[in-house]
């Protein structure tokens, strides 16, 4: 069954320079997609959805990454709206996604498994990163600005921002794809 269109996920997560303070896990702050036609291979829509952390806090370090503030987050959705709203308006349970290596979909996993929030997405779950590599026959484990450079792609908006990274990631799957080097 081929489903026509794929939604490319990247998150951005509360973030030390060290380790977690104490009682603080990593939280998602930021869900970029990116919604990609597989028939025309077009980026046809590209999303952030901004999320309050509930059990850690934007740090200095995580800003300076990410550009995200404190008060940025501070009164947008809950974790559990977010997943709905994956579910609802882009029908993350139904439809593949693919992210940039296994870190978003372990995230996604741990949060909800800890904030007891249904899980929004289906099985179908593609690594990039893995079959990026793969497309190129190499073991090498490009992050995203390398990978965009090796396939002379230019990146788009800002490194470390959720929705740019996934447009970015589905430029390439778009690349792969047109070089028949994306599995189905």
């Amino acid at each position: 069954m081929h489903t026509r269109y794929l939604n490319v996920v990247d998150v951005e997560a509360t973030c030390w320079q060290g380790p977690n303070p104490p009682g603080q896990p990593m939280e998602i702050i930021e869900i970029g997609l990116c919604v990609l036609d597989t028939q025309t291979r077009e980026r046809v829509a590209k999303h952030s959805i901004l999320v309050r952390p509930e059990r850690s806090t934007v740090s200095e370090f995580c800003t300076q990454l990410t550009t995200l503030t404190p008060e940025m987050v501070a009164t947008e959705i809950s974790f559990a709206e977010a997943c709905e709203l994956l579910r609802t308006e882009f029908h993350a349970d139904s439809r593949p996604w693919a992210s940039w290596g296994d870190y978003d979909r372990k995230q996604f996993e741990s949060q909800c498994a800890a904030t007891e929030v249904p899980y929004p997405f289906g099985s179908k779950h593609t690594n990039a990163k893995r079959a990026f590599s793969a497309a190129r026959d190499t073991q090498h484990r490009f992050g995203m600005a390398g990978a965009l450079r090796a396939a002379d792609l230019p990146l788009e908006g800002t490194h470390h921002r959720g929705g740019d990274d996934a447009w970015n990631i589905a430029a390439l799957i778009i690349d792969m794809m047109r070089q028949d080097g994306w599995p189905e």
